[in-house]
């Protein structure tokens, strides 16, 4: 449990057999040393050689100089600065990075434990197969080969969409962008990785309110926060040195810290002002807040009327939130929502901060555009000290995002419509037609083709594929529900802990029912032990990003450069060699790396890959930070200010640390990043800008622009729409373009006679352009033109790239266009279902969905407490790396469950007792009781790291020998239940129902 013991007693112990020695002896760091043996940290110590103990040569150690290498923490988001150090190719110590300008020489427990995390001896250590019940190894040219036969044999009988890959937000940047890249190449959009699961609803939230679903500012920008506004996140334990940061706002400005959270955590501690309030009920308790602001006219009424269009109908919406009502549904007082407000009103500017808290709920988009809409109230977005920031909960899910692991997106957010096809074909230099081929088109219910509205055939090339939240439907649901022409028969897990997904009984059938079952992760995770398959799984071994090289993007969307530490352990892969040796098994590598050189055989060259995505992510401007740029970076991060970011001369003079897209044009054109988002108090050339005008210029007769508002030095002293090079050619700005630029847009517009390359067109000086090109290339824009010209003649003239509009609070394209406080699916109170319904049922991301039909059955009787999950300071994501590292396996050995001691006492269960928590759909944990204030009467929370057993069964039996976590325990997602966000299919973990019994 979380309390040290101090005698031989165990306490009702469910102790794993690895640590019941250690147990038994006690839990303060050296007796569990001593007592551990060559379990745990005499592991350690062999791994620091290697693996093999040998005496030691006093001269030989001092002769010899050690290496240091700077790389970066591979946990969170906050991108810490980890300087390894290395003696003969061997990581013999760490220290964190003292000159990082996002951690100052401080590390979480996690991240001063990486090291071990790369010397894991529980590590898979070699391709695996299980044939008869048996784990047996195998050769990478036999895993490659049995599983590509079998992948071949599916799309050609299934269809490609029958393979699901699944990527990760552990991949690097190159990685990420690699990987959907070949699942493009393969034909399937069914590819996704953990941001669905953890802030999809904040990206599409976000991004339909102002432009870009990120974070705005960032951690070192908070120093400027006279007030924080914190709800549903717990940064003390989930992003521990984003803390550090926050504590410098409340130390050094008298900022008020402000947590709402249903739970009274190691963040809440640190509060000036608490607010406990009912899960699921955050859109009730933004409303709540700004009646009183709307009440009294403390909303930033200039602000409001040149900046943000449609407030007016959330003041129609929030004049039904009255304090009587927003405390009978949050369960907070009116007169503690009115202190709150008054706070936020006198401290301004103020940052808001959300994490999962927030985004993983049926009404997630609901909830973080109500978070974005008191923002905009009070004046707090484009400023120093204020914004959105988002803290991202994996070391690459901002980046793995960005670059277009997702179900619905391409590289830099471009959709799957044919346009957004047609630019990365000509970026990867690709015949469109082929690519097309590649793709199947959806068969109708009468096999016929099924056609769209307009008639023509509908291709799976334009279509959303599953999201990783819905692969187990993928697999489950009757094909003739899903509009693709078949289920997923050979499930691919790269780099994803499957307990961190709910509804892990139905997991457990999916994964039994799938022809193929292949894991590629440096451990074997629980998709090695949660099925009782006894033949076809895989296991392949992934490197860290310790052992390879690459970009990665903290939450601020800064990219820094990790150099790789050691060269791959055992026999395990990189991740873009894995790719890569499939691409040949199927026959495209040739045109997936044409723009790559390769370092060796099968390693791509991962600085081309930068270089590639460089030259087509335009949008979010990942166009920039060339390799040279961020390594420089890294190189010199004594040169930044540690608040503002800016290098301060040196030779990143000017820049902002890791170029936080957008970082505009060219990496020639040196834009400096972008550190605060929507700042126009900053000319675009130096970082400032906007917000997006993307949904258009007018709505309803009204104007969707800005009004009189601009960034500094801009020309168009307005609002204005994003460019394209007619914009640039009705404002007389198109002579501004070289002849080089012009040259490379005709190649985009398809004119004959530009179709070649880059290196062919030079500088393209004396070059003749056909008398009617400024007609032809009119509708090339500043996402499409390759060449960076559009971008680079707007910001010469003080322009955005992408306009400049007002934020809008209505999103008329969502279900709820105004957010809504809805009732979670399954809720214990009955007289709000009947007062704010859910959703009715219904299909998108190509499966059926469900929402009234859950709700409308009332399951509260049996299943009375509210069950939450979230995170503990020593464990991250599902937790398979972390409880499989020595030094945090020590710190907590218990799968628990958070009880409030009323609750507890009416249900007879004692403090550190067994008990069982099951949930209305029958999936249950038996876990260690924990009796607390933290939660509320009436609340449970769980978190979310452990895995390895299953309903009270240890499967510790099931993994290979050697590669089992030092540390098991039940789910929380196997109580979980199902509930889906609207717009993105984000899954429900923090507001379902359980009950409690002893076990």
């Amino acid at each position: 449990m979380l309390k040290r013991k101090t005698s031989g007693v165990v306490r009702a112990a469910s102790r794993t057999p690895l640590l019941t020695t250690v147990a038994e002896k006690s839990v303060d760091r050296r007796a569990f040393l001593r007592g551990s043996g060559l379990a745990i940290g005499g592991l350690a110590a062999l791994g620091m050689t290697g693996g093999t103990v040998t005496r030691a040569n006093a001269q030989e150690a001092v002769a010899r100089a050690v290496d240091t290498v700077k790389t970066v923490c591979t946990h969170c988001s906050v991108g810490c600065t980890v300087v390894a150090e290395v003696d003969n190719g061997v990581w013999i110590g760490q220290e964190p990075g003292y000159d990082s300008p996002f951690n100052l020489g401080a590390h979480c427990a996690k991240g001063a434990a990486v090291r071990e995390h790369a010397h894991g001896e529980r590590r898979l250590k070699y391709p695996m197969k299980k044939e008869g019940g048996v784990w047996k190894r195998i050769s990478w040219d036999q895993a490659i080969t049995e599983i590509g036969d079998k992948m071949l044999d599916v799309r050609e009988k299934n269809g490609p969409d029958s393979v699901y890959w699944l990527g990760s937000a552990k991949h690097n940047n190159e990685q990420a962008y690699l990987f959907r890249k070949f699942a493009a190449y393969w034909g399937t959009n069914n590819v996704d990785h953990q941001a669905r699961i953890c802030h999809s609803t904040t990206v599409s939230g976000v991004a339909n309110t102002w432009g870009y679903g990120a974070m705005t500012n960032s951690y070192n920008d908070i120093h400027k926060s006279k007030a924080i506004f914190l709800i549903g996140g717990n940064p003390a334990e989930a992003h521990p040195v984003s803390l550090l940061h926050m504590l410098k706002a409340k130390e050094e400005n008298n900022a008020p810290l402000i947590v709402c959270d249903p739970r009274f955590t190691r963040t809440a501690a640190h509060a000036d002002e608490y607010v406990r309030f009912r899960p699921g009920s955050d859109v009730a308790l933004i409303w709540g807040l700004l009646w009183h602001i709307f009440e009294n006219g403390w909303e930033d009424k200039e602000y409001i009327r040149t900046r943000v269009w449609g407030m007016d109908q959330i003041k129609d919406e929030v004049k039904k939130w009255t304090p009587e009502e927003t405390e009978r549904v949050t369960g907070v007082p009116g007169a503690q929502l009115e202190r709150v407000a008054r706070t936020l009103v006198n401290n301004r500017p103020g940052t808001l901060i959300w994490c999962m808290g927030g985004t993983q709920h049926t009404n997630g988009n609901n909830n973080t555009r109500a978070y974005c809409i008191l923002q905009l109230a009070l004046g707090n977005m484009g400023v120093a000290g204020g914004g959105t920031n988002i803290f991202r909960g994996h070391d690459n899910v901002q980046g793995a995002t960005d670059l277009g692991v997702l179900s619905h997106d391409l590289p830099g957010y471009y959709g799957l419509v044919p346009g957004a096809w047609a630019h990365w074909a000509k970026v990867w230099g690709e015949d469109l037609d082929w690519l097309k081929g590649r793709f199947a088109m959806l068969n109708g219910p009468d096999g016929q083709p099924a056609v769209d509205a307009d008639g023509n055939p509908r291709s799976l090339m334009n279509e959303n594929g599953i999201p990783v939240s819905r692969w187990i439907d993928g697999v489950l649901e009757d094909p003739a529900n899903i509009d693709q022409n078949d289920t997923i028969k050979v499930m691919v897990l790269w780099g994803h802990a499957p307990n961190s997904q709910t509804r892990m009984t139905e997991m457990k059938t999916a994964m039994e029912k799938l022809d193929t079952l292949v894991v590629i992760d440096p451990f074997p995770t629980v998709s090695a032990v949660l099925h009782d398959r006894t033949d076809g799984v895989y296991l392949l071994p992934a490197t860290t990003q310790f052992e390879t090289r690459g970009s990665v993007t903290a939450s601020n969307r800064s990219l820094q450069w990790r150099d790789q530490v050691m060269a791959p352990l055992f026999e395990s892969k990189t991740d873009h060699e894995i790719i890569t040796l499939f691409a040949k098994k199927f026959g495209f590598a040739d045109r997936l790396l044409r723009n790559i050189g390769m370092e060796s055989e099968n390693v791509p060259m991962i600085e081309d890959l930068t270089r590639e995505f460089n030259r087509g992510m335009w949008t979010v401007g990942y166009t920039g930070q060339s390799p040279e740029r961020i390594k420089l970076h890294m190189a010199n991060q004594h040169t930044f200010d540690k608040t503002t970011l800016r290098a301060d001369g040196g030779p990143c003079d000017g820049d902002y640390y890791g170029l936080p897209w957008p970082c505009w044009g060219t990496p020639e054109m040196k834009h400096p990043g972008t550190p605060n988002l929507y700042d126009m108090s900053q000319s675009v050339a130096n970082g400032g800008l906007p917000f997006r005008a993307r949904f258009g210029v007018e709505r309803d007769g009204e104007n969707l622009l800005a009004e009189g508002v601009y960034t500094v030095g801009s020309e168009i002293q307005d609002g204005y729409p994003e460019f394209t090079y007619q914009m640039l050619r009705d404002l007389g700005w198109h002579t501004d373009l070289t002849p080089r630029e012009k040259a490379i847009i005709a190649r985009v517009a398809a004119i004959d006679g530009f179709d070649v390359s880059d290196e062919e067109i030079g500088e393209a000086e004396g070059m003749a352009f056909p008398s009617d090109y400024d007609d032809r290339v009119s509708a090339i824009n500043w996402k499409t033109d390759l060449s960076g010209g559009i971008q680079r003649v707007a910001i010469k003239h003080g322009c955005a790239p992408y306009g400049n509009a007002k934020a809008r609070c209505v999103v008329w394209t969502f279900p709820d266009p105004v957010p809504l406080h809805r009732e979670p699916l399954y809720s214990n109170r009955r007289d709000l279902v009947a007062d704010y319904p859910t959703y009715e049922d219904r299909k998108f991301y190509r499966l059926p969905t469900l929402y009234a039909s859950i709700q409308s059955k009332d399951f509260s009787q049996d299943y009375p407490i509210i069950l939450t999950s979230g995170r503990l300071v020593e464990y991250e994501g599902g937790g398979d790396e972390t409880r499989s590292n020595p030094w945090l396996a020590e710190l907590q050995q218990d799968m628990f469950v958070e009880i409030n001691p009323r609750d507890a006492n009416n249900l007879g269960i004692r403090d550190g007792s067994m008990v069982w928590v099951e949930g209305p759909e029958g999936g249950k944990v038996r876990v260690k009781a924990m009796l607390t204030q933290r939660v509320g009467a009436g609340v449970a929370f769980m978190p979310f790291h452990f895995g390895g057993h299953f309903q009270g069964e240890d499967l510790r039996s099931k993994y290979p020998e050697g590669a089992d976590p030092y540390v098991l325990g039940e789910s929380t997602n196997t109580a979980q239940t199902y509930g889906y966000d609207s717009v993105t299919q984000m899954q429900e973990t923090k507001a379902t129902l359980c009950k409690i019994t002893a076990a």
